[in-house]
């Protein structure tokens, strides 16, 4: 019964979600934070599904004023953990596929996210050539999964380099953003579903980096990722 109560809630909060970010996104047609004002409407859904989200940001991000932004891809619900990040002039990059879903791919679209063609290695390589010139003609961040798709509980899957490539013909740094564990967390018929935490860490600048250099920093964005995902699990333990 909770179950039921709480998706019916969520398809109103979707449907008024949807709405207002269309008209909203009509009259702040050139505003680089649409993104933004839909991730803090979706942010307190992580309420409704009976999730507590704590977040950290380096300080050191407030220096910098264009970035690309990686995540780790787990499930449907990183829409209610990431949210909470989200910071200002940011979009993200996703499948041009998404732009056909109700609702939620109409909100996308309609919020100036970037679409590009994974399915297609050579449009998906010119569009991250797209995507690098309207950075630097806009300004704008980009919010990316490296992961390509949501790992779903089979650990973390092999990062692909459109992400690494991107920041680095674009001259701007990377920034990890990591949330803790969350498969089969969330359980829609209990009340309390516990915590997650979502940490926005410190920049990785890439001047002076070519396309030699992507494998390695690759590796290293792996490394620290995972090594942050243990220490926010092992941190909620404790609580």
């Amino acid at each position: 019964m909770i179950a039921f109560f709480r998706l019916v809630i969520l398809f109103f909060l979707i449907v008024v979600v949807t709405t207002g970010g269309l008209i909203m996104s009509l009259f702040l047609a050139r505003s680089k934070d649409r993104v933004y004002y839909i991730a803090k409407a979706f942010a307190p859904v992580s309420k409704l599904f009976g999730l507590t989200v704590y977040k950290h940001v380096s300080y050191k991000v407030y220096d910098v004023p264009q970035a690309v932004y990686i995540g780790n891809h787990q499930n449907n619900f990183d829409l209610f953990t990431f949210s909470h990040v989200v910071p200002h002039g940011t979009v993200t990059v996703g499948k041009s596929t998404l732009k056909w879903l109700p609702f939620f791919g109409w909100l996308y679209w309609a919020t100036g996210n970037f679409l590009i063609h994974r399915n297609d290695r050579d449009k998906a390589i010119a569009t991250i050539a797209q995507i690098v010139e309207r950075m630097r003609e806009t300004g704008l961040s980009i919010w990316m999964f490296p992961e390509g798709t949501r790992s779903r509980g089979r650990g973390w899957l092999p990062f692909k380099r459109g992400a690494f490539h991107a920041a680095i013909q674009a001259g701007v740094p990377i920034i990890p953003v990591v949330c803790s564990s969350t498969h089969n967390q969330v359980k829609l018929n209990c009340l309390n579903n516990g915590y997650a935490k979502v940490e926005v860490m410190d920049p990785i600048f890439t001047e002076g980096l070519t396309e030699k250099d992507i494998p390695e920093l690759v590796r290293h964005c792996e490394e620290l990722m995972k090594a942050k995902q243990e220490a926010l699990d092992e941190e909620l333990a404790l609580l």
